[in-house]
């Protein structure tokens, strides 16, 4: 069996409190006990759960490469809801070790916001090696509202140039699949009452009527396409979207777009958002902000409200929210330093480290596993030399999923 680890805690941060002088025994890749027993231990220093980076281009833009050779945006057309994002990431790009070194061990990758649809919403391990060991979730889709699907009208495919257009262009794609659904679930409908009446009446045996009751469900699976099945997925609230959105008007159109079609999102980015109402509107309707980044430049139209003051009107809003780099925009290993502009408005330090770890975990839905530091979760957790709100903070050691990844 393998080694236990042990740590002491002079603080720890568990993702939901703040509590002093623990102790943490690791088995394997699971913390097995948190007690304030003495005993002899590996690691002593302030303790918190590994961050979280809920929205990233990680791998994608990459270190030291041309923004040429850059893969967050496929320029083939609008609606690309099945790109893949973990097919465009080297994991030999060095912002990758540069988080893991500041404790950042997981990310929710994402692709660009130039399409109205860009791809999948994939969590990933950012100490992986490669691709084989990196998935933890196939989370949702990437969507986008705002200038950036609207700016792209050199790029390829049906592409609007007003955001009137681009808005229609995605209600029309929505309306469009609800009816080819709707038009296929009559079509097995009218097959299904026949096939019924003919078993009733007797005049085909059970086998048969079985096989053939398989024949119209498997013809009604292969009546969509890969897109349109992803919008139904979206649709039918299994995944989750994760919206682009910038200015205050995109995000009002973003309630209305959830209230026409019921589905399951997140605002994502919502940097011009400079009047607490529409924080509070979010909140009126369940759709969680993954605030940021902040602390970057503001280089488009659309940030010119772009203040880092926003951070406290979201902060004494009613609001659910998480925070997020959009690496490279920041850098990832800075997700920790993005808590200041909540900070300086009343945020406690435990809530702090919370926002980063469970908050981003609840709302990727990984909160069962990640986000906390308690008995049957992962041991997935930082040992820091000193208060990680101190500047000069690094880690004594990274613990990922149970091995020590990092140690000074």
């Amino acid at each position: 069996m393998k080694k236990q680890i042990v740590i002491k805690a002079k603080v720890l941060f568990d993702g939901k409190e703040k509590l002093s002088e623990q102790y943490l025994i690791l088995q394997a890749d699971k913390i097995v006990e948190i007690s304030s027993k003495e005993q002899a231990y590996d690691f002593c220093g302030y303790v918190t759960p590994a961050f979280i980076d809920a929205h990233s281009h990680i791998g994608m833009f990459r270190d030291g490469e041309p923004g040429a050779q850059q893969e967050g945006n496929d320029y083939i057309g609008q609606i690309l809801p099945t790109f893949d994002p973990l097919n465009s990431i080297y994991f030999d790009d060095r912002a990758f070790s540069d988080a893991v070194d500041f404790g950042c061990l997981y990310s929710c990758i994402v692709p660009g916001s130039g399409n109205l649809m860009g791809g999948r919403a994939m969590i990933i391990r950012n100490f992986a090696a490669n691709r084989k060991t990196a998935l933890i979730k196939n989370y949702g889709y990437k969507m986008a509202l705002g200038f950036n699907p609207r700016g792209t009208t050199e790029w390829k495919g049906h592409r609007p140039n007003t955001r009137m257009g681009i808005y229609a262009h995605l209600e029309n794609t929505f309306d469009q699949v609800i009816n080819a659904k709707a038009k296929a679930e009559l079509k097995k409908e009218k097959a299904l009452h026949n096939l019924n009446q003919k078993f009733a009446e007797e005049k085909i045996h059970k086998t048969d009527y079985e096989m053939q009751k398989e024949f119209i469900q498997r013809e009604y699976e292969l009546s969509f396409d890969e897109k349109q099945k992803a919008i139904i997925e979206i649709l039918e609230r299994k995944k989750t979207a994760k919206i682009h959105v910038h200015k205050e008007d995109d995000v009002l159109y973003l309630i209305k777009f959830v209230k026409k079609y019921g589905i399951k999102c997140t605002a994502d980015h919502t940097g011009d958002v400079h009047h607490q109402e529409i924080f509070d509107e979010l909140a009126k309707y369940d759709i969680p902000v993954i605030y940021g980044p902040i602390g970057g430049i503001a280089g488009k139209t659309e940030l010119a409200h772009a203040y880092y003051q926003n951070a406290g009107l979201l902060y004494k809003s009613k609001a659910n929210f998480g925070l997020m780099t959009d690496h490279p925009v920041v850098w990832a290993p800075h997700l920790r330093e993005s808590l200041k502009y909540f900070m300086i408005h009343g945020m406690s330090e435990t809530s702090a480290i919370n926002l980063i770890t469970s908050k981003n975990a609840e709302i990727l839905e990984i909160d069962d596993q990640l986000g906390t530091l308690q008995p049957g979760k992962i041991a997935s957790l930082v040992v820091w030399d000193k208060s990680p709100f101190d500047l000069a903070a690094q880690p004594l050691a990274v613990i990922a999923e149970g091995e020590i990844i990092r140690k000074k």
